[in-house]
């Protein structure tokens, strides 16, 4: 370098400059191998390009964003968190999205307290930002706080009239309160707007049953099994029905694809399933579940 500056009359960098510019090329080569290791999954690598990086210019931003989504892959909650939160405090944009992140990853830790806060935050900087209500009735709803989980999601749904993952939450509180019309009002909304997804089926599938339409909750569940024949709730919940009406083949067939599924859901109370007579143990199995999840 100095060399070729002395040929051409360019001024010969010191020592210190010379340092500079070498460690600027290694950050460099560093953000642009982790960025691309991420792009083709190599997790583990791109975390350790993006620390590297980070320990030569811990002032650049969108590093730390490239850091918390892989640590997030990795499964490291803290770490993602950390540097969001050094995100944050340095970002000087719109912060709505990073608040949102945090928000998520403190209800991925069960970190209900950090999350109203992170909520709280959001909306003030964001107050027309359904997402942030949204995200509030979560941790509402887990300090059994339900009548204002629905009022956050009302809220949100004001404010984004299609927000249908909303409606499905509102709808599934509701159902738990017991009031079956407003949840079936929801219901109805979701069917009409996104179609008969899984969540929606399994939804107006507990409506009707618990309105005691047993027929038409079992044509529900029929439905449910045909878009995801993996259901077991789908399968436990329409065998209790058909026990309850009397339909104890039916029943027990459900109970077979339940346990068929998931051999241990039910190990407490059916022991070997075909010793003692699958009715009896249909029987037991009914009786100490509560097929509506509720």
């Amino acid at each position: 370098m100095g060399i070729w500056n002395a040929l051409f009359g360019g001024r010969q960098l010191s020592p210190e400059e010379e340092q500079k510019e070498q460690e600027a090329k290694k950050y460099d080569l560093l953000k642009y191998d982790g960025v691309k290791a991420m792009k083709i999954g190599q997790t583990d690598y791109a975390i350790r390009c993006f620390q590297e990086a980070l320990k030569l210019n811990d002032s650049d931003l969108e590093v730390h964003d490239y850091l918390s989504q892989v640590l997030l892959r990795k499964g490291d909650l803290d770490g993602a968190l950390e540097q969001l939160q050094s995100l944050l405090a340095n970002f000087t944009g719109d912060k709505g999205p990073i608040l949102e992140r945090i928000a998520q990853i403190a209800y991925m830790k069960e970190d209900y307290d950090t999350m109203s806060q992170t909520c709280e935050q959001y909306i003030q900087l964001a107050p027309d930002a359904p997402q942030a209500y949204y995200l509030l009735h979560h941790s509402l709803l887990h300090k059994s706080n339900p009548v204002a989980a629905i009022a956050m999601l009302t809220k949100a749904i004001v404010l984004n009239p299609n927000f249908a993952v909303a409606y499905l939450s509102r709808a599934q509180i509701l159902l738990g309160m017991g009031d079956l019309n407003a949840a079936d009002d929801d219901a109805s909304w979701l069917i009409e707007h996104v179609g008969a997804q899984e969540d929606v089926l399994l939804l107006k599938a507990r409506i009707e049953a618990r309105k005691g339409n047993t027929e038409q909750a079992i044509k529900l569940y029929d439905d449910l099994t045909e878009v995801n024949p993996f259901s077991i709730e789908a399968y436990r919940e329409r065998g209790q029905l058909k026990f309850d009406s009397g339909d104890k083949a039916g029943a027990e067939a459900d109970m077979q694809k339940v346990l068929e599924l998931n051999p241990n859901q039910l190990a407490n109370v059916s022991g070997d399933y075909s010793a003692e007579g699958i009715e009896h143990h249909v029987r037991q199995a009914y009786s100490a579940i509560n097929p509506l999840g509720l």
